[in-house]
């Protein structure tokens, strides 16, 4: 099967590679990361491991076709030019307790690439492809209300608060519940003209 690939102005998102998930891992299993996300898999509190999450994400793909892409910033001869940025894609949501099966936009981003409009550009980019290539009717995000610049982010997608989607999980540790954003393919259109 042909490698997955999306390109934006300063991005690659594609499938994972082997020897993609040491320096994933090595940038994103940080405090600062992993803060709202239960915290730190390897030595921390955090009950999911490195090889379960890579086994998840293999599974998306394998499983629907789409998942959390590696996102790889283009050669541009910049600081972080080349390397792995973090995640950002679909997968379809599976959390007890939350909107089973709806088609979830995620990311997940190393702290020395925060604040440079990457998480944006990665989210607008896989937003696109869940609407126009997988044809799907509305999309949900996910995190907890204390995860500030992640429902921001999801704001400034188009997306709206669902509160009547919320629900109880420990899986982002003790942070309270889970919240949920939402956007339709119909709003995600208008927007997009």
């Amino acid at each position: 099967m042909a490698e997955f690939r999306l390109e934006t102005e300063r991005l690659i998102l594609r499938d994972w590679r082997e020897e993609d998930w040491e320096p994933f891992f090595q940038h994103t299993d940080t405090p600062a990361v992993m803060r709202w996300l239960g915290g730190v898999l390897e030595g921390g509190s955090n009950r999911m491991t490195r090889p379960a999450v890579k086994e998840r994400l293999e599974g998306y793909a394998r499983d629907f076709g789409f998942t959390f892409w590696v996102v790889e910033r283009k050669p541009d001869g910049g600081h972080l030019a080349g390397e792995i940025l973090g995640f950002c894609g679909l997968k379809r949501a599976n959390q007890p307790g939350g909107p089973q099966g709806d088609m979830e936009i995620g990311w997940r981003f190393r702290e020395d690439s925060w604040g440079r409009g990457y998480a944006r550009e990665a989210a607008e980019a896989c937003m696109e492809a869940g609407f126009e290539q997988f044809g799907a009717p509305h999309m949900i995000a996910l995190t907890v209300m204390g995860n500030k610049g992640s429902w921001g982010l999801m704001k400034r997608l188009g997306m709206r608060r669902r509160e009547d989607l919320d629900f109880a999980s420990d899986d982002f540790g003790d942070e309270g519940p889970i919240i949920v954003y939402s956007i339709t393919r119909a709003e995600w259109e208008t927007q997009a003209l």
